[in-house]
């Protein structure tokens, strides 16, 4: 007969096996979202990758979105908190800018598929998520725009159309998740300053 204390030992790992399912489910999951968009990949393709009856995965997850969800929101989390650095930046509105698109670049890079599946799979969110998800993203591209009218106020930065700006700004940097290899020669810091001074400085000699 089963303690109590070994009772609580099998149910702690019981739920860290849970966890590790859920975890690889979410992984691969990640994976079919990108290689085949969210919309064409079922339930029956994520049980085939891992090995297991299709039923098997309502006792893990609810829904196929809830996977889609928690990639989306996590993500956006992570985009916000990369903020703590930028806003410790203080010498000039360009500075900021840089730091700004590092930490964005940082975020991108450090997981590829999840970035991928953020940008392009969004749109498959229902309510009330979608309209959380799209405050979020309203509330992140306001703060770039924030620096940018900060430098055209300062005298700065010249005088642009704050909005295009911040979306070209964004949309540059949001692509990088295609060709970024993160066993090539460029770390994720030096992608980050290539691109701000191209996108702060042009072409310009």
């Amino acid at each position: 007969m089963l303690t109590n204390v070994s009772l609580y030992i099998f149910a702690i790992m019981e739920t860290l096996v849970k966890k590790s399912r859920k975890e690889q489910i979410e992984e691969k999951a990640t994976q079919l979202f990108q290689e085949k968009g969210y919309a064409a990949t079922s339930m029956r393709d994520l049980a085939q990758v891992l090995g297991i009856e299709a039923a098997s995965l309502y006792s893990h997850i609810k829904s196929k979105e809830e996977i889609l969800q928690k990639i989306c929101f996590r993500m956006a989390d992570e985009f916000f908190k990369s903020w703590e650095e930028v806003e410790k930046e203080n010498s000039s509105m360009a500075e900021k800018m840089k730091k700004a698109m590092a930490a964005h670049i940082k975020v991108i890079t450090q997981d590829t598929a999840s970035s991928a599946v953020f940008f392009n799979e969004w749109r498959h969110l229902s309510e009330p998520h979608l309209s959380d998800f799209l405050a979020m993203r309203e509330d992140y591209e306001g703060r770039f725009m924030q620096i940018i009218n900060d430098g055209m106020a300062s005298g700065e930065f010249k005088t642009v159309d704050p909005k295009f700006m911040m979306l070209t700004i964004l949309s540059s940097l949001n692509w990088t998740h295609n060709w970024y290899n993160p066993s090539g020669s460029l770390s994720p810091l030096e992608v980050g300053d290539r691109l701000s001074n191209l996108l702060l400085n042009g072409l310009n000699k």
